[in-house]
């Protein structure tokens, strides 16, 4: 897993604010994939190069980290529109969509909004779409499995926060101090790779996400989807699997599958998962 390796034909499409900067690599059908966040860099090339072989696949960074604009508004409706100029700018009439994390949520999201340009649909351990998306059992999660030091190094940063002194830095830095616990066996985590992040556009899509779950975007618009969608769940996830069990029953034939031996990231944990899934709604 890396941020720093941008293979392919580079895009740039035009958007309120600036530009949104993407990487297209590989021949067949049009993906496009969503990473999670939200406010982080890009980190799905190793999943784009699972998928290179027998796609189109297009990656990209989203607004609020270089080299996108950092501009916002930050909402789920920014956000969606910024997705449906990247299809243009690659000239994808209609791709499969791939999305992990807040990108599954965002990927639901463009469905609902935008089903005419899907083909289909492949959320990998997502936010749900029920409130709170599994949230505030993911935080508990993360906390019940750190170590005594990664707890007193939690207390420090929350102390910080709580006296106006917080930094991204130290927002990264908590990160960091969580990321073995979004992995099914922590102690065997990779590192985490260098990654961006921005506050603001953290905290104003979440804004936006809760003011959606209080008008059951989601909830109401998933029911009128029509397209092969298949979720992908970690068994060993922080965000606990009804949630995606949740959302998946919410849309008319899609399937899901928990995965063992996987935490939040399951094609870094078991490689070739989200490839077959992929794979079974191509058929």
């Amino acid at each position: 897993m890396t941020t720093t390796k941008k293979p392919g034909r580079e895009l740039r499409a035009e958007v309120p604010g600036g530009s949104i900067i993407a990487w297209q690599a590989g021949d067949g059908p049009w993906v496009l994939v969503l990473h999670g966040g939200p406010g982080l860099s890009d980190y799905t090339e190793s999943l784009a190069d699972e998928l290179a072989d027998a796609y189109s696949v297009i990656r990209f960074q989203q607004r609020g980290l270089a080299p996108s604009t950092t501009s916002g508004p930050f909402d789920v409706e920014r956000h969606v529109a910024d997705a449906v100029a990247v299809l243009d700018a690659a000239g994808a009439e209609r791709a499969y969509v791939v999305g992990h994390s807040w990108g599954g949520h965002l990927a639901m999201h463009l469905a609902v909004a935008h089903p005419d340009r899907l083909l289909g649909l492949l959320v990998v351990d997502p936010l749900g779409a029920v409130p709170d998306g599994g949230v505030g059992e993911m935080g508990q999660n993360l906390v019940s499995r750190m170590s005594p030091a990664q707890l007193a190094r939690a207390a420090a940063l929350q102390e910080r926060e709580e006296a106006g002194e917080a930094t991204e830095e130290d927002a990264l830095a908590g990160l960091a101090n969580v990321w073995p616990g979004y992995f099914a066996r922590p102690d065997q985590a990779p590192p985490m790779p260098p990654i961006g992040l921005s506050v603001d556009c953290y905290a104003g899509t979440f804004e936006s996400i809760q003011r959606h779950f209080e008008d059951k975007t989601l909830e109401q618009g998933l029911p009128s989807l029509r397209m092969p969608t298949v979720f992908v769940l970690g068994a060993g996830s922080p965000i606990p699997n009804q949630y995606g069990v949740a959302s998946a029953a919410l849309i008319p034939g899609a399937s899901h599958r928990i995965e063992p031996d996987c935490g939040h990231f399951p094609w870094l944990e078991r490689p070739g998962t989200v490839r077959a899934a992929l794979d079974s709604i191509c058929e």
